[in-house]
């Protein structure tokens, strides 16, 4: 299949598509919008990036262009349910540039902003709705909006919904719908959770997935450094130093632990945030744009967070803690190397981590090359200050974000509670001296 004009999609769809520069539907494009088109319920696996919003934006158009009807009050005809505010604006304006030749209502809604408005916004209906979970429901319960009219339902990026705790919610719309629908299930992954999800929503389903890449970004260098758990404070504060690393975006599983490095950094003078599900969608915005304006010298984010940042000169990215779901490993560092640009990755590896690292490196079909620790790393190290321990009983909640929540979490690898600098780094040398002389066997004693 090389062009949308393959596909049949109504004439007012097709056109916009030309208009906008589309020529050739991408893989998931091509193997979802023909089923969609038929009315049949989609399982739909792909990674972010692949173009998957088409996939389902283009059939239902396409439908609403061929059985035109008219707007109901309190009610929407296409319902599509979003993890993120950020994500949700996105999915709206795709389905206002392809639709652009259709005469329809297509709003969002979600928290963060006064209710007010989109209630007396629903009392017109709509066309297409794209909604977060949570103040969807809202909007339910205060009697401003209604499901019964849904015909079309889609779910996007299920695996954060679930991440970010969305399970309950989603339950309860699903007893809201009627039973006569199609919909549209997308996710990147499918860990057991969200193939129980998806068999909830749909029916006899045609399942289309689109394989990961192979290979990561070209133009990303990959760099992987051997660090006990207990330096990796340290040998971060360390690297920040660099005048190169300007604009880093540093991963970790946690919410906590995002915290956490984010105190030790900015004890150590270096500017920086956390964005998690535990922060709110204001402080998220306002982390965001002190980072996109160089204000931050470092942004710490989890996986979940991460999904919503679209920042095109990031220099660096760190992963502190490796992923244990492979394709996210992916998903972080093409964050980096973005709008033509090169970009540096660089992940610090525990010795709990080597089996996170072996398979990335098989999903991506090549080695990270091993970056020795600096050579005067325990020197440097114990200078560093020591930052405000967290409480206690905020360690001991320290899980991957969304691991009790039904998400994709394979195992915990909670990361040590990390100490002082200096005792890090005499913790560090001790290993050191165990694994003989010179930096390249205190990497593979660190390694082993």
């Amino acid at each position: 299949m090389t062009s949308f004009d393959t596909l049949g999609l109504a004439e007012p769809v097709r056109l916009a598509l030309g208009k906008a520069g589309y020529t050739a539907p991408t893989p998931i494009q091509a193997a979802a919008i023909p089923p969609a088109k038929e009315g049949r319920d989609l399982l739909g696996i792909a990674q972010t990036g692949t173009g998957k919003t088409a996939a389902f934006a283009l059939p239902i158009l396409d439908r609403i262009a061929r059985e035109p009807a008219h707007r109901r009050k309190l009610s929407t005809r296409v319902l599509v349910l979003s993890p993120t505010r950020e994500l949700a604006t996105q999915i709206a304006d795709s389905f206002r540039s392809y639709g652009s030749g259709l005469k329809l209502r297509i709003e969002t809604v979600f928290g963060g902003v006064p209710i007010g408005r989109q209630v007396r916004m629903a009392e017109a209906g709509f066309d297409i709705l794209v909604a977060t979970p949570g103040r969807l429901l809202d909007l339910i319960d205060r009697g401003a909006l209604l499901l019964d009219h849904v015909q079309i339902l889609v779910l996007d990026e299920a695996d954060q919904m679930l991440d970010l705790g969305f399970i309950h919610a989603l339950k309860k719309l699903h007893g809201m719908l009627p039973r006569r629908r199609q919909s549209l299930f997308f996710s990147a992954t499918m860990p057991p959770a969200i193939r129980d999800l998806a068999e909830r929503f749909l029916r006899d389903p045609v399942e289309v997935a689109v394989a990961p890449a192979a290979t990561t970004a070209e133009r990303v260098a990959q760099r992987v450094t051997f660090v006990n758990q207990a330096e990796k404070q340290a040998l971060l504060t360390l690297t920040l130093r660099d005048p190169a690393y300007a604009k880093t975006l540093v991963f970790t599983r946690t919410k906590h632990g995002a915290d956490r490095v984010v105190r030790h950094l900015e004890g150590a003078g270096i500017r920086a945030a956390a964005i998690h599900g535990n922060k709110s969608q204001p402080q998220r915005e306002r982390a965001l744009d002190a980072f996109r304006k160089g204000q931050l010298q470092a942004l710490v984010a989890t996986d979940i967070a991460a999904r919503g940042i679209d920042i095109d000169d990031v220099s660096h990215v760190i992963n502190f803690e490796l992923p244990n779901v492979p394709e996210q490993y992916v998903h972080r560092i093409g964050r980096t190397a973005r709008a033509g640009r090169a970009g540096d990755a660089l992940s610090f590896c525990a010795p709990d981590e080597r089996a996170y690292l072996r398979d990335i490196e098989k999903l991506t079909r090549q080695k990270v090359e091993v970056s020795p620790l600096p050579a005067n790393f325990i020197a440097e190290a114990a200078r560093l200050p020591k930052a405000a321990p967290a409480s206690a009983g905020r360690d001991a909640r320290d899980r991957p974000e969304g691991s009790g929540k039904g998400g994709q979490t394979r195992s915990q690898g909670h990361p040590a509670r990390a100490p002082g600098a200096a005792d890090g780094a005499r913790r560090f040398g001790a290993g050191r001296r165990r694994g003989g002389r010179g930096r390249g066997s205190s990497t593979r004693a660190n390694a082993a």
